[in-house]
């Protein structure tokens, strides 16, 4: 009977040890703002985070689900947010999730140079009564600074496990991960102490639970029950309307005292009481040395932020960043478009051919999706190098720098540097941009943020500057590229003060905003950043632009049979549209066919152009083998590395020969002049905003009223702009 038994407790062990393996376990990982929250997850995760947004809002959602010592961890990344206090987008998602969601363990990203700012948000956390695990993050720098933090002595105090973590050093992440495991196996070891917010708080508390229980017993099941009358008391409107307790009779005599003792204002009393707990913590585990020199940050700061020197050097920074994507990206650029008009359609034809692919079916692979996606792909290398350097500048935190030093410009036009947060998230994508003005109060200055946005020159009009400015500014193509880039922030500010002072009247709003310090991001994280900023723009090529290049096609072979390309249907939209961009220099049925199909994506102007341009197949010309094409590629990739090694260490770069320039650059330079050249940069700069951005602005304020008034102040402002360069540049004897 006896070994029945252990047998049976054997059994049962099995199937609770199989189980637990097989549980996912929900982390979701909470922390301010440049505490290295995205840092750790990258180091984390990698690119096996998925991003989406949240359900019925834009806020970006990040999820990673991957296998840790034999065990399955779902990342849940929140957003950032200094407290869960329902005030911000961000703090209304992150605090929504806690509540309704109930991960099984939260992930508490301190940093440990701001530890006291940081445990503001820990101590709120800490209410809902869910198994925290603190990652003492950028410990590495505390350290450099002296600073002496007793990990143990916060463990003890909020009863909660604490790891030191560096997440740009990769260190500490596994000890992270063992304890999440640790602890979400033992979860009722490791709930957090029921701090205590002083005897006057507390007495209600208890009180109002009593009354509560009565009353409303079921809502103490579904809500964190410490964290609940917390919120009544503090008399949160969104939980009072989500719980339909506006009505509460019991809620003032467990009020009276406190009102009585300490005035009206609930909420600032429970601020405050965080606040103590926090400081009075920070005072018993922190120990910082008595001698504090002055910071390299701070030193740095009194340059970059200098009222005199901080817009010169901003527009330096810009510079440096156009210059070295250029001469990284160019000669991969140039390699990806030879292999294109080269190997790529000949590999095409001999695939096709044989298997009796009529001659159309040839032509719509070969100048429809090879000249039309592979004229965007080109691209690819600009794009990314961009986007490197970018993250470079956000991950060091001079990002955070420019917006602080816009501030006084933001101003003029009744905007505050919060403002120019999301217009330096559109020099990447406008879409995002537009959605990240919800992160202001204003109504009014959402809207206007919203409409100058796509002023901001984003990642998609890049290709249409590279092919040209390669074509007909070889030598400045970096300074000619800035020169757009500068035209656009001016031009916002421009049209800023405009609106201000006709539909948007007010006074602008002051502007707190913390600068983190400087430091040096990782190889990784930049990796990890890049790609997910880069990948859309593949996934672009992949899908609608490779639709839109099929869609060109057939409309420039339609009536089928058409011998003429003028003659197709795009060439006839195209020539109807044409003369009104006569004064402004392109007045050809090529350069306004291009520019209607780009309204749906900008890069499509080049795909377009790719296809319009796209040569004829030249039977004379002796056709490589396969064995040819290979070597050539090889060759020719590594000539490219060469050049750009070179060119970065400023060593001699042999001139380009004509033969190697590409079919499109030719063909424009028999079209365009250097002078209608910029005009036509200047146009794609600033007309209509793409179909998406539209979209974006529908969805973001719920009419189709701001996004009309967009579309049709762009394009003026694209036509006068563009009509002041050419027929300016004219009177300047500059060409025609």
């Amino acid at each position: 009977m006896s070994t029945q038994l252990k047998r049976k407790e054997e059994l049962e062990g099995e199937v609770m040890a199989g189980s637990v393996a097989e549980r996912v376990i929900t982390v979701a990982v909470a922390g301010n703002p440049n505490s290295g929250k995205s840092t750790l997850i990258n180091a984390i995760a990698g690119t096996r985070l998925h991003v989406g947004n949240w359900a019925g809002v834009t806020v970006e959602k990040k999820e990673a689900l991957f296998d840790f010592g034999g065990r399955k961890i779902r990342l849940v990344d929140l957003p950032g947010t200094y407290s869960l206090s329902p005030y911000s987008q961000e703090e209304i998602v992150a605090r929504d999730y806690l509540v309704h969601q109930r991960p099984d363990l939260i992930v508490n990203v301190v940093d440990a140079t701001n530890l006291e700012r940081n445990l503001y948000l820990t101590v709120q956390i800490m209410e809902l009564g869910i198994p925290v695990v603190m990652a003492l993050n950028i410990y590495d720098e505390a350290q450099a600074k002296g600073y002496r933090i007793d990990d143990k002595g916060i463990e003890q105090m909020l009863g909660i496990a604490v790891v030191p973590t560096s997440a740009t050093k990769r260190s500490g992440l596994d000890e992270l991960l063992e304890t999440v495991l640790r602890v979400a196996d033992a979860p009722n070891q490791r709930v957090p102490k029921k701090l205590n917010y002083g005897e006057d708080i507390e007495v209600a508390a208890e009180y109002l639970a009593k009354s509560f229980r009565t009353s409303h017993p079921a809502l103490l099941e579904r809500y964190p029950q410490r964290w609940l009358l917390l919120k009544l008391m503090e008399q949160d409107s969104r939980v009072m309307d989500e719980l339909n307790l506006q009505n509460l009779d019991f809620l003032d005599p467990a009020l009276h005292h406190l009102r009585r003792a300490h005035g009206e204002d609930i909420e600032s009393i429970m601020a405050d009481a965080r606040y103590s707990l926090a400081s009075g913590l920070t005072r018993e585990v922190l120990h910082k040395p008595e001698l504090r020199q002055t910071e390299l940050t701070e030193k740095i700061d009194k340059i970059v932020l200098n009222r005199f020197l901080g817009i010169p050097i901003f527009m330096a920074a810009m510079w440096l960043l156009f210059k070295f994507t250029f001469d990284l990206s160019a000669p991969f650029g140039a390699w990806l478009g030879a292999m294109t008009e080269g190997p790529f359609k000949r590999w095409a034809s001999a695939l096709l051919t044989p298997l009796g692919a009529p001659d159309w079916t040839v032509s719509l692979v070969n100048d429809g999706v090879i000249a039309g996606v592979g004229s965007v792909i080109v691209f690819v290398p600009v794009i990314f190098a961009m986007m490197f350097f970018i993250t470079f500048l956000e991950g060091s935190g001079y990002m955070a720098r420019a917006a602080f030093v816009m501030d006084r410009t933001m101003h003029a036009i009744g905007l505050h540097g919060k403002s120019f947060i999301p217009m330096l998230l559109g020099f990447g994508c406008n879409v995002p941009g537009i959605y990240a003005t919800r992160t202001l109060e204003n109504p009014k200055d959402k809207v206007l943020t919203a409409l100058l946005v796509p002023l901001m020159s984003c990642g998609a009009r890049l290709p249409v500057y590279v092919v040209f400015v390669s074509a007909f500014f070889p030598n400045n193509s970096s300074t000619v590229i800035w020169s757009l880039y500068v035209m656009g922030i001016l031009l916002a500010v421009l049209m800023g003060l405009i609106f201000k002072k006709t539909l948007f009247r007010g006074e602008a709003p002051m502007f707190i905003m913390e600068l983190p310090p400087y430091r040096m991001p990782s190889m990784h994280s930049l990796c990890v950043h890049t790609w997910e900023k880069g990948k859309h723009f593949l996934y672009k090529a992949g899908t609608y632009i490779f639709a839109v290049s099929v869609l060109v096609w057939f409309l420039l072979n339609l009536p089928w049979g058409v011998e003429h390309k003028r003659d197709s249907y795009l060439g006839q939209a195209g020539a109807v549209v044409a003369p009104v961009f006569q004064p402004i220099g392109f007045g050809t049925w090529e350069a306004a066919s291009s520019l209607i199909s780009g309204v749906i994506a900008k890069e499509i102007v080049v795909g377009t152009m790719g296809e319009i341009y796209a040569p004829k197949k030249d039977e004379k010309k002796e056709v490589p083998t396969l064995q040819e094409d290979l070597k050539e590629i090889g060759v020719s990739f590594g000539a490219a590395c060469s050049k750009a090694v070179k060119t970065l260490l400023y060593l001699p770069v042999p001139e380009e020969k004509e033969e190697d320039r590409s079919s499109l650059k030719l063909a424009l330079q028999g079209v365009f002049t250097p002078l209608s050249s910029y005009a036509f940069m200047v146009f794609v700069l600033l007309y209509m905003p793409c179909v998406v951005a539209i979209a974006a602005m529908r969805q973001e304020f719920g009419t189709w009223k701001w996004a009309v008034v967009g579309l049709g102040y762009q394009t003026a402002l694209a036509w006068c702009a563009a009509l002041i360069v050419y027929q300016g540049g004219r009177l300047l004897g500059l060409g025609g």
